[in-house]
């Protein structure tokens, strides 16, 4: 490896010291809370009836903004994406799959445990830090087709937040066009979140801290899956 000047350490190592820190914070902030409504959110959707286009769009966009699960899956994602047609094509399989289950999680009442979703949730983020890492062709000798998982797990993604949205008993009346707009939300609230990502990146990949500290970002984000998982599978068993 090349040796790295130590006035160029003095000045990138803190952008991956406070992106990593950001992402501790926000993830040990919010670990109880994955895919929840807030209260007030919650009340709203129980007391509203009629279609409520704006209002749940918002909601929507929030839920992603907010949702450092989908965060962490889509920054493991994009890691090493450095072409915007590859980014594009990772995250619209995400998108459809987020989309789809979604959609027919709440529309028809799929009735799934939450704790085991957003367990499977957990094991998104420990798949993609691991592959991100090369563990698989490492341990089994072959690649995973990466498009193929990111949009099995966009399905559990989107599962995991029907599975919130049926716990509040959304009015039928409008059902149908406040999904979709909740769905259109999810994905502006996408887009936003995934555009900070790529700004933070685009500035670090320039660095040469980068190379240097990718493998301990990876292990951060398969650590935070792991925590994720243990949190959600003690859940499981302490509700049964």
């Amino acid at each position: 490896m090349t040796s790295v000047p130590r006035s160029g350490v003095g000045r990138r190592t803190p952008v991956f010291a406070t992106l990593l820190g950001l992402l501790a914070l926000w993830f040990s902030a919010s670990v109880a809370a994955a895919h929840n409504v807030t209260p007030g959110d919650a009340g709203y959707i129980q007391e509203i009836w009629g279609v409520k286009l704006i209002p749940f769009a918002y909601l929507g966009a929030k839920h992603m903004v907010t949702g450092y699960d989908h965060i962490l899956f889509l920054f493991g994602v994009v890691f090493f994406l450095y072409r915007m047609q590859h980014v594009a094509i990772y995250v619209s399989l995400f998108a459809v799959g987020h989309s789809t289950t979604m959609l027919l999680g709440v529309w028809f009442g799929w009735n799934v445990n939450a704790y085991l979703i957003d367990a499977i949730i957990g094991l998104s983020v420990v798949y993609k830090a691991l592959d991100n890492l090369g563990a698989y062709q490492r341990w089994f000798g072959f690649q995973p087709n990466t498009k193929v998982a990111t949009l099995i797990f966009g399905f559990f993604h989107g599962l995991g937040l029907a599975t919130k949205i049926l716990d509040y008993e959304i009015a039928q009346d409008g059902l149908l066009p406040n999904l979709l707009a909740f769905n259109v939300g999810v994905e502006i609230g996408q887009i936003l979140a995934l555009s900070l990502i790529l700004i933070v990146m685009g500035y670090w990949r320039r660095s040469t801290s980068f190379w240097r500290h990718a493998y301990t970002a990876n292990v951060v984000m398969m650590t935070a899956g792991f925590v994720l998982m243990g949190y959600q599978l003690t859940g499981l068993v302490l509700s049964s």
